[in-house]
């Protein structure tokens, strides 16, 4: 019997991950939102925001989890765009660590400036994830629109990523951490 159980446990989580890797969202077609957030952490999201935001599809960007001491100089140097750009449209946050933190560090900035809309710019393995724990932080009348970022991510990083995401989903559900 528990041979059994530890089976079909086995089958739901392979089952599970094989959606998981087939379903991996893929960048959003232009779609204006108040907001673009993006995690540090990744290759091209910074890159991918800094352009939805130069096509006009949001009217600010949060960069959430910088590094302390990083400067808007720092940034626009690295990406190349105007230092205006960051002076205008983009705020940066120091304050999250990981990405629990990057969804309460965000779900205030969005609070304060009065968003009803946010594109979440981040890798395409991390968007199921990071999309859930910010609409938790956020609350229902804030839609959260993820828009995954091609990556090639080791199967390892996969697998990780997949059971934080149970982990996670469970938590919120029992109330956890919420």
């Amino acid at each position: 019997m528990i041979v059994r159980l530890f089976g079909l446990a086995a089958l739901a989580w392979c089952l599970g991950f094989a959606a998981f890797m087939l379903m991996l969202p893929e960048p959003l077609a232009p779609n204006t939102t108040d907001a673009i957030v993006v995690p540090t952490g990744g290759a091209g999201r910074i890159d991918r925001g800094i352009a939805l935001l130069r096509a006009r599809q949001a009217r600010r960007m949060l960069v959430t989890g910088v590094a302390p001491g990083v400067r808007p100089i720092d940034l626009a140097r690295e990406y190349k765009v105007p230092v205006t750009l960051f002076s205008c449209c983009i705020d940066l946050g120091a304050d999250a660590v990981d990405t629990r933190s990057n969804a309460e560090e965000t779900a205030a900035w969005v609070k304060t400036h009065g968003y009803r809309t946010v594109r979440l710019v981040t890798s395409d393995w991390h968007v199921p994830r990071a999309r859930m724990e910010l609409a938790a932080a956020m609350g229902p009348g804030v839609q959260v629109l993820g828009d995954g970022v091609p990556s090639t991510p080791r199967l390892g990083t996969l697998v990780n990523e997949y059971n934080k995401l149970i982990l996670r989903r469970v938590a919120l559900w029992l109330g956890v951490g919420a």
